[in-house]
């Protein structure tokens, strides 16, 4: 018999299981528990028995299941399975919406970008559309579980991106972190779980370089290159070493930059790493005598030119990030030293040789995370910096092939 409004409204589950099943015929049963009661049809799709869940009575009356079901019927006979049509049709209403994760993410995103580098912007939006979005970036973000979370940072890191892995873990608890505070989700399943829970133990692995003795080798390699553009690429490997700027800010450089009358170049902010809770500020370098030098011959080339070290390909862009590296490769230095190598090794002789180590933090632009304090740094100290890079512009000049022709030990500051 048909069920009616009284008889579902009035039954009481029995406890002699867990569900009480009440048909209404042509499929919808009430399902009476502990719980609550709730409307199901049970059908087939594709060989398989599957459960459509209709909803919880009394918010969906008896009439209304029927005709629910009805629809579903309707569906089936079209080779749909009502199932999933009932879910795309929930994605839609939350697109309309606007809560899916991926637009959560996106609100973010543009919040978050205010202050970045187009690089940095580029970079954190391309991780999330090939490493997220298709995980759970069209689910509502209130349904996203911590597992699917998890499933999504171990993808990344089973392809060898373990660092990429502990970023996207990080992203996410940022998105959702942004909409429990802007009403779109009740809490941040990201923070359930920590990179160490779930990734392999990260060992920090240096930049490659070579040692104090090794530089020597290093340095004859260096003047002789011998390669495409050879003259150009042993420029900036020379300068990379009496500078040790990041090979970002060196391929970067602009000959507007340089100040020939005091001895410096002044790196814009926006081309400095960003790191944050550190101040957005131009990096002073004090140049040496023997930077200066390198700069004057590249001038003589090509001092009409924007940058100071252009492209091969087109005069109009800056030398390639991996120009360097692969000019290191074919001296011989593969897995041995590069471009970045030079400031863990001008660090370790600086403070060996007895240079302050938070003056040579200053040098390598590690700044304070205070604005006021980080400006009053660099002016306080830049005379002391300035000793500090003629110091080591002439500890380079001392290098032959053969052995270091030791500079005096500096009593400590």
């Amino acid at each position: 018999m048909s069920l009616t409004p009284a008889k579902v409204k009035n039954h009481v589950w029995s406890g002699a299981r867990k569900f009480d099943k009440l048909p209404d015929g042509n499929g919808l049963w009430l399902f009476v528990g502990a719980a609550g009661k709730y409307w199901r049809m049970p059908y087939r799709f594709n060989g398989k028995q599957l459960t459509y869940s209709i909803g919880v009575y009394p918010e969906v009356t008896l009439a209304e299941a029927r005709a629910a079901r009805d629809a579903a019927k309707r569906e089936l006979a079209q080779g749909l399975d009502p199932g999933q049509q009932k879910r795309i049709r929930k994605l839609q209403r939350y697109e309309e919406s606007g809560n899916t994760f991926q637009a959560v993410a996106k609100r973010w995103f543009d919040q978050w970008a205010v202050d970045k580098a187009e690089g940095t912007k580029a970079a954190k939006w391309k991780r999330l559309e090939q490493d997220v979005f298709p995980h759970f970036g069209s689910l509502p973000i209130r349904e996203v579980t911590t597992p699917m979370v998890v499933t999504a940072v171990k993808t990344v890191n089973k392809r060898g991106a373990r660092d990429v892995a502990e970023r996207i873990l990080n992203t996410c608890a940022q998105v959702f972190r942004y909409a429990v505070a802007h009403s779109d989700a009740d809490r941040n399943p990201a923070v359930d779980v920590r990179p160490a829970d779930i990734l392999p133990v990260h060992t920090v692995k240096h930049f490659a370089r070579v040692t104090e003795q090794g530089l020597p080798d290093l340095l004859r390699a260096v003047y002789g290159y011998s390669g495409r553009g050879e003259w150009q690429t042993s420029y900036a490997l020379q300068l990379l070493c009496l500078t040790f700027v990041r090979t970002s800010e060196l391929i970067g450089g602009r000959w507007e930059e340089v100040d020939w009358e005091n001895a410096r170049w002044t790196i814009p902010a926006e081309r400095m790493k960003k790191v944050r809770g550190r101040p957005m500020t131009d990096h002073v370098v004090p140049l040496c005598s023997q930077a200066l030098e390198v700069l004057r011959k590249l001038q003589q080339m090509h001092g009409h030119r924007e940058f100071i070290f252009y492209s091969q390909r087109s005069a109009s862009r800056h030398m390639s990030d991996g120009t360097m590296l692969q000019a290191l490769h074919r001296m011989g230095y593969k897995g041995i030293m590069t471009g970045h190598g030079y400031r863990g090794l001008a660090t370790t002789i600086l403070v060996e040789h007895g240079f302050p180590i938070e003056l040579v933090d200053l040098q390598l632009s590690h700044k304070e995370r205070n604005k006021v304090r980080a400006a009053y740094n660099d002016a306080v100290h830049l005379p002391k910096r300035a000793e500090l890079m003629q110091w080591w512009g002439d500890y380079v000049a001392t290098c032959t092939a053969e052995n270091i022709i030791m500079m005096p030990k500096r009593a400590a500051a």
